[in-house]
C-alpha cells in the first residue's frame, strides 16, 4: 500500500474517516520511529555491556554488575519482543488490517492507538480478554 507523505504537524482526527491513507501513514511513521528508538537503545546496551568488565575482583562489585547485566538483558527481551509487536502492527497497516479489533473487527479507536498503537483489540475486548485471563489462573489456582 502506498501510504501518502504527512505534513509535518499532522495529528489524527475524529472528523476525518477512520483509517484513511493520512493516518495510517501518520501510525506507521509512529510505529518506525518507535522501533528505531528501541534499536537505538539495545545497540547502546550492547555497547555498554561490552565496555564493562565481568572480572572486576572485588566479588560484592562483580555480583552488583551480574545483577545489572541480568537487569538489561531482561529489559532487551521485553524490547525484543515489543518490536515484534511493532513489526506485525506495519504488517496490519500494510495489509489494510490496521486499527480494528481482532476480536470484533470494530474500530479500535484513534486515542487508544495513540496511547498504544500496537494495540490489537478495542478497550472492551482487552478487558473482557483480561478477565477471562484472570478467571483462568484463579482456576488454576485452586487446582
Amino acid at each position: 500500500m502506498d501510504l501518502p507523505i504527512l505534513p509535518p504537524d499532522y495529528r489524527p482526527s475524529e472528523k476525518e474517516p477512520y483509517m484513511s491513507s493520512l493516518q495510517l501513514a501518520y501510525f506507521r511513521a509512529k510505529l518506525m520511529q518507535w522501533k528505531s528508538e528501541l534499536l537505538n537503545e539495545s545497540e547502546d546496551t550492547l555497547a555498554a555491556l561490552q565496555e564493562q568488565s565481568l572480572s572486576t575482583p572485588e566479588a560484592v562489585e562483580r555480583a552488583s554488575m551480574e545483577t545489572d547485566h541480568a537487569l538489561e538483558l531482561r529489559a532487551r527481551d521485553r524490547a525484543r519482543k515489543l518490536i515484534n509487536k511493532i513489526d506485525k502492527a506495519i504488517v496490519r497497516i500494510d495489509a489494510d488490517e490496521y486499527g480494528y479489533c481482532e476480536e470484533s473487527g470494530e474500530p479500535i479507536g484513534l486515542g487508544r492507538l495513540e496511547a498504544r498503537p500496537i494495540a490489537t483489540m478495542s478497550v472492551e475486548a482487552q478487558e473482557r480478554h483480561e478477565r477471562a485471563e484472570k478467571l483462568h489462573r484463579d482456576e488454576r489456582r485452586m487446582t
